[in-house]
């Protein structure tokens, strides 16, 4: 946690300030991946400690995250009011925007205030009016508002890539693909962490599509090759069974073979008429006893 953070807990009883550190820990842990929970623990740290000014940041950023601009807006307000501090300006004036009010963006960014800003600041504050002139339909202007000695300048500072982003970006809405091309893979230069896109819309702009590597047709596709192998298995299946069925009743009637052996009747010779065997015997070939009568 800040130094500056501890120091304003300090004003707090024991128990109070590390319940309220606890909370604001976790609003930090969590605003990025899961800016809600965040915004809940914000809450918490609020209700325990709101005469805090870090605690009134730090609820104004989880709010800002969940996009209640409103809400972030006044908690800002009331930090700015308790420090005296001019940091929070730019993300003031982004609530502007995010509460549909462009024009009172840019009227911040010609206040006093802006002057008092460090580097980071002034430079973010120039990323919020850009924003504000597209807000507007103002593309080109957006465009001249990002045109600075910063952008220029080919040292490579923590604001580089998303001041090289928002200008490729806005070149690119103004129709001008050959300069947001140039700019794009400028911001991928810049971006050692790959936290944006860049190189991704530069791929776009050159017309390069992705393609899963494991997956080289398409799905209805894959799903007909199956069925047809599926259907030709059950073909060989079928083919395999006849043979093996033609074979035990060739064995079964291989009389010369050594090893045979009559077994029962089965249904390959269902149709045969066993009576074709029987020699039928009339009465009056017999004698009184029944007996058969020798005609030899």
């Amino acid at each position: 946690m800040d130094a500056d953070v501890r120091q304003e807990l300090l004003s707090l009883p024991k128990g109070l300030a590390e319940e309220v550190s606890k909370n604001l820990v976790m609003v930090a842990r969590l605003i990025d991946e899961d800016p809600e929970q965040a915004y809940a623990y914000s809450r918490i740290a609020l209700r325990l400690a709101s005469r805090v000014a870090a605690v009134r940041e730090a609820a104004g950023f989880a709010a800002y995250a969940t996009t209640k601009y409103s809400e972030a807006l006044a908690e800002f307000r009331a930090a700015k009011r308790m420090t005296g501090s001019v940091e929070l300006w730019p993300v003031m004036a982004d609530c502007e925007r995010g509460l549909g009010r462009p024009e009172r963006a840019l009227a911040m960014a010609g206040e006093p205030e802006v002057q008092k800003l460090d580097k980071a600041g002034q430079v973010e504050m120039r990323l919020v009016a850009a924003g504000a002139r597209r807000d507007m339909g103002q593309l080109e202007a957006a465009i001249v508002t990002l045109q600075s000695p910063e952008l220029a300048s080919h040292s490579i500072q923590p604001w580089t890539a998303r001041l090289r982003y928002a200008y490729a970006d806005a070149l690119l809405a103004a129709g001008r693909e050959d300069e947001a091309r140039e700019w794009f893979a400028k911001t991928v230069e810049a971006d050692k962490d790959g936290a944006m896109d860049a190189s991704d819309r530069l791929a776009e702009l050159d017309g390069v599509e992705f393609v899963d590597a494991l997956v080289g047709d398409e799905p209805d596709e894959i799903d007909d090759e199956a069925d047809e192998a599926d259907e030709d298995d059950e073909q060989d299946d079928a083919e395999v069974a006849a043979a093996e069925r033609a074979s035990d009743q060739a064995e079964y009637y291989d009389e010369d073979d050594e090893e045979y052996e009559p077994l029962e009747r089965s249904e390959a010779d269902a149709d045969v008429d066993v009576t074709d065997e029987i020699v039928v015997v009339e009465d009056e070939d017999r004698d009184d006893e029944g007996h058969p009568l020798d005609k030899g």
